[in-house]
């Protein structure tokens, strides 16, 4: 996915109040930009570090800018979760995402079960039935693998529980999870952050929730899909 907003950059100050960064651009100038993403960001917010930014050119706007993504060691990790569901919608129509493949449909946040929206929902073609893709963002990443959650997510749980009455009703459900980075050999859950989280998503599998996990390519002006990963479950 290409990003079509203007692109600068510059060095994280601090990030604070989950939605506030604080960066000092190429020219010194200092501002305040929006963090769209409600995670600790836990590994990729260290002072100094090279942060992109989408320039709205806005002038009325609170925050003209966007953080959009963090330098880790040598990789861009982005840091935006409103990108990733665009992402794989747009992979998926492609048919670059074999195992969501084959639909002739694709609706995005669409309600359904307990006062939830699915982020795609998937239909006909040569499909038989629907198919409900919950897409969840992680930056996190030890070694090389990449981890979620970054923080305790009751809101997560509640995810793959809806997925689970999804299948108990007979139809296709998948937890999709997004690594925001290269260079990562597989994924697993983050049972030391957030263990009930990890035993939820164990018994989800074990109960017919489908679990896949891609990489992703990060670069300034573009945002894409990379290769599965291996699962560790």
């Amino acid at each position: 996915m290409r990003l079509e907003q203007p692109i600068t950059e510059g060095r994280l100050i601090r990030r604070y109040k989950r939605f506030l960064a604080d960066v000092e651009l190429a020219d010194g100038q200092r501002i305040t930009a929006h963090c769209p993403n409600t995670g600790s960001l836990l590994g990729c917010q260290e002072p100094g570090s090279r942060v992109v930014l989408r320039d709205s050119q806005d002038q009325k706007r609170k925050l003209r800018y966007t953080l959009q993504a963090i330098q880790v060691g040598r990789h861009l990790v982005n840091v935006d979760t409103g990108l990733p569901n665009a992402v794989v919608a747009e992979a998926v129509l492609a048919g670059r995402v074999s195992e969501l493949a084959g639909y002739g449909e694709m609706r995005r946040e669409v309600p359904y079960g307990r006062g939830s929206r699915i982020d795609l929902l998937l239909a006909g073609g040569r499909r038989r039935g629907r198919c409900f893709v919950e897409v969840k963002s992680t930056t996190l990443v030890r070694g090389r693998t990449a981890l979620f959650p970054d923080a305790v997510t009751e809101r997560g749980v509640k995810h793959l529980e809806e997925l689970m009455r999804v299948v108990a009703a007979g139809e296709r459900a998948v937890q999709f999870f997004f690594v925001s980075r290269a260079a990562v050999a597989r994924f697993a859950p983050a049972d030391d952050i957030d263990p009930a989280y990890g035993r939820t998503l164990r018994r989800a599998a074990a109960r017919g929730v489908e679990i896949l996990a891609y990489a992703s390519r990060v670069r300034p002006d573009r945002l894409e899909l990379a290769g599965e990963l291996p699962i560790d479950l």
